[in-house]
């Protein structure tokens, strides 16, 4: 007797992982957004309603290094015209300071100014204190963190080369 291609009867185990990994979109999804709920009420209670939730991230993940706005793109996953219309708006305000590559003209570097800076370390702490709230309730203990980011960074390399492999 011929067993069924694998992708005719869906197995049991399989509708379980499906199930599994749809909730695991959803709540990527739900996480990101609240971050940046968090992000935004402790702006507003520290009286910093300036930026928005999504610059002030930008400004967290540009961190110290000086990079085009392409690699911010690339390192923190932002959509091109929302990080061009937000790096606008972060020069603007003086939180960024840009100005153009020696080697490309048409690049321009991106660097936080100390006004950034700031912000990153507010962000910084807001973490921290999540961090630490989240390790003493043992939140963080089952499963291991460092094992949920294993397998999370397992999965960004599975969809990078989906993204890869199309064309």
């Amino acid at each position: 007797m011929l067993s069924p291609l694998p992708h005719a009867v869906p197995r049991h185990e399989d509708a379980d992982h499906r199930g599994a990994y749809f909730e695991a979109l959803h709540l990527i999804e739900r996480l990101h957004r609240l971050q940046l709920d968090l992000v935004k009420d402790e702006f507003e209670r520290l009286g910093m309603e300036e930026l928005n939730p999504v610059q002030a991230m930008i400004l967290y993940n540009l961190g110290s290094a000086e990079v085009s706005a392409g690699e911010l793109r690339s390192r923190g996953m932002y959509q091109g015209s929302n990080v061009s219309y937000n790096l606008k708006k972060l020069v603007a305000t003086g939180y960024v300071h840009h100005e153009r590559s020696d080697v490309d003209r048409r690049s321009v570097r991106i660097r936080l100014t100390q006004r950034g800076v700031e912000v990153r370390n507010v962000i910084g702490a807001l973490f921290s204190r999540h961090a630490e709230g989240l390790a003493l309730s043992g939140v963080l203990d089952d499963p291991p963190l460092d094992a949920v980011n294993r397998q999370w960074r397992r999965i960004e390399r599975y969809w990078a080369d989906q993204i890869r492999y199309i064309y």
